[in-house]
Parts: structure tokens; C-alpha cells; sequence
């Protein structure tokens, strides 16, 4: 049991039993009631393994490391059979839960232990890697006591990863993120977000060598990120679709270049604060639709697809006319009321963007007869 407030009492496991043969008994499964008949499922341990598992993702994880204490066959049920869990709603002591569960849970592919307050620590890192190789999705955020320790830990022993979110890890380093990159190829969703140390150049490129399957990458405020870095990462990982650069404030309009001519899939690209940005980035996005759809033409792509959002918030040397090109060249991207996917926060100057919605949308405003007065 994991404490007094997780415990669940015999009387009320005995009411959910009964409320679930209830269920079984009223179903209209001829074999479900003939089941019941037969007493097959009398105690909660006569539940079938698969059952359980059904029943159990109705639940909360915490509901679940409950249950594992219910019996013996419950216990190996959820250690063996449990592929997703999350400790995030842990306030205290997640470190030590972690060192004590984990290793239990055979088969994980998932685990989630973002947290409000710092607890986790290497050690209970270093166990994941050690009992979890089967790891796809790991969360990781703010976790500001873990250090270098745990990203070398993870490397080795969770390689078949393809999300990772080490975001607000502040102690982590450029060489240790570039050590993990050689190793978890397989990430296909990275978010960096607050890595003020890890996110450098240094480690984008790495991570553009070895990670070519990368589709999300969020780089929020790591003012460390340069054009060196983002230019190596759109050579090397050309299936990226969504990239966060908000607050990184040393790229210039070289990264938006290279995103845009190297990245035919992109989707969502986020600039908010990137001051050096100018209309030369614009009108490369723009006139990226054009070669994409030729590229899409020869690989049977959708002429629909195309940037769906687009956050030029505090970018002030844009003009109108760059940003108007964009606008008109992906459809996606709305102004208009309720549907805002192209933000200009604090461009005072870009006032008279609008897409293909709002215009239209005038035209038919000012081409009714109005009454007269």
C-alpha cells in the first residue's frame, strides 16, 4: 500500500464487486451470464487478467497501485500487464515511490512524472533505466534536482524512446542532451523548453545528426540556440512539424530559412520574441507552399497541408506585406475571431493582416443593401 490516503476499505471493494456482477448479470451476453450462473466469477480474484486490465484504465493510477494490494493474481496482473503510469499526482516523497515501484513494472511503455515541486532525484532516474528498456514516453518535467547522471542513465538503458520531456530541467548540460541524442535515435517528440544549459547548438547538432525521425521539438526560451544549431537540426531531421523557437533570441532569419526550405512538413512554427526576425524569413515561408506542393505533387502529397500556426508576437521588424504573403499562402492560418492560429501580439504595425476568412467575410458585409434610415 502506498499510504492511508490511497487505501481503499474491504467494504468498499466488496460494493464495487457487486455493482460489476450486477453489471455482468444484467449484460445480454448469453456467455457472460452463463458464466455468472456457474459461479465462474465469485471473488474479486476470479477475474480474468484482461478484464482487469480494462477495468483498471477506467481508474486513476493512483486507484491502480491500490489495487496491485488487493491479492496476489491482482499484483501480477498490473506489475506484468500495465503498460502506462503516471506519479505525477505524488506531492511528496515521489522519489521514493518511484525506487520502490518501478522496478515491479515489467512491461512499461509510459511513464509520466511531471511535478510541481522538485523531488525526484538521479537515483530513482537511474532505476527507470535500469528496469524500464521498454520505455517509449517518458515525462520528466521540472525536475530540477536531476543532473547529468540521469540523461547518461536514460541513454543507456531506454534507447526505444520516441517522446521525451525533460522541460524546466535547468542542471542538465549540452554534452550529456548530445550523449543521449546518440543513442535514443528514435525520438520523434523532444521538449527542451527552460533547458537554458542543455539547448545549445552544440547539442542541436547532435541531435540532427542522430535523431532524423524528429517530428516536435519545443526550444522555448534556450537563449543559448543559434543558427548554427537550427539549421543543422532542418538538414537532419526533415519530417519535423512542429517547432517552438519563442524567446530564443540570437536566431535570425538563416533558422526560419532553413526550417522552411528543409522541412516540408512543418505545421506549427513559434517565433514570439525572435526580434531578429525580418521579412526576408517571411516571404521564404511563403514562398515555401510553392515548393512544397511541387515536392508534394511528385510524392502524392495533400495541397491542404501547410503551416496551421504561426506565433510572430514582439517580432516589430516585420511589415504588413511579408506577413500578408504568408498569410495568403497557407489558408490554415487564421486572424480572424475565434480561430487566431497566426498571432501577432505586439506588432502594432501588423493590424492590417487578414486572412482569406475576414476578407471575405468584409466583402459580403459591404455587398449587402443595407436599409434605409
Amino acid at each position: 500500500m502506498v499510504g492511508k490516503d490511497t487505501n481503499l476499505r474491504a467494504e468498499d471493494l466488496n460494493l464495487c464487486f457487486e455493482k460489476l456482477m450486477m453489471v455482468a448479470g444484467s449484460g445480454n451476453s448469453e456467455k457472460g451470464v452463463n458464466m455468472m450462473k456457474l459461479g465462474v466469477i465469485t471473488e474479486w480474484k476470479d477475474i480474468p487478467v484482461e478484464l482487469l486490465v480494462q477495468i483498471l484504465s477506467l481508474v486513476d493510477d493512483q486507484t491502480v497501485i491500490t489495487a496491485s494490494g488487493v491479492c496476489r493474481g491482482w499484483r501480477d496482473a498490473i506489475y506484468f500487464g500495465l503498460a502506462r503510469l503516471s506519479l505525477s499526482w505524488c506531492s511528496k516523497n515521489m522519489n521514493n515511490l518511484v525506487l520502490s515501484l518501478v522496478p515491479k513494472f515489467a512491461k512499461l511503455q509510459t511513464l509520466i512524472l511531471r511535478q510541481d515541486k522538485p523531488q525526484l532525484e538521479d537515483n530513482a532516474v537511474e532505476i527507470i533505466a535500469k528496469c524500464c528498456h521498454e520505455l517509449q514516453i517518458l515525462d520528466l518535467s521540472k525536475s530540477f534536482k536531476l543532473t547529468d547522471r540521469s540523461l547518461y542513465a536514460v541513454a543507456l538503458g531506454c534507447r526505444d524512446l520516441t517522446k521525451l520531456n525533460i522541460s524546466g530541467c535547468s542542471a542538465f548540460s549540452d554534452n550529456a542532451l548530445a550523449y543521449l541524442a546518440s543513442f535514443c535515435r528514435k525520438l520523434k517528440v523532444l521538449n527542451l523548453c527552460g533547458c537554458v544549459r542543455a539547448a545549445s547548438d552544440t547539442a542541436l547538432q547532435a541531435i540532427g545528426q542522430y535523431c532524423n525521425q524528429l517530428q516536435s521539438l519545443n526550444l522555448g526560451w534556450c537563449d543559448n540556440v543559434g543558427d548554427v544549431g537550427v539549421t543543422t537540426l532542418a538538414y537532419g531531421c526533415p519530417d519535423l512539424r512542429t517547432v517552438d523557437l519563442c524567446g530564443c533570441v540570437r536566431i535570425t532569419d538563416d533558422s526560419v530559412i532553413a526550417l522552411a526550405t528543409r522541412c516540408p512538413h512543418l505545421r506549427s512554427l513559434g517565433l514570439y520574441y525572435c526580434k531578429n526576425i525580418t521579412d526576408r524569413a517571411m516571404y521564404s515561408l511563403a514562398h515555401s507552399k510553392v515548393n512544397n506542393r511541387m515536392w508534394g505533387s511528385v510524392k502524392g502529397g495533400n495541397d491542404e497541408e501547410g503551416l496551421r500556426t504561426l506565433n510572430i508576437s514582439q517580432c516589430t521588424a516585420l511589415t504588413p506585406s511579408a506577413v500578408q504573403a504568408v498569410c495568403d499562402s497557407f489558408p490554415s492560418l487564421h486572424t480572424c475571431s475565434g480561430r487566431h492560429s497566426l498571432i501577432m501580439s505586439g506588432c502594432l504595425n501588423l493590424t492590417s493582416v487578414h486572412c482569406a476568412c475576414a476578407v471575405h467575410a468584409h466583402r459580403a458585409f459591404t455587398a449587402f443593401p443595407h436599409p434605409a434610415h
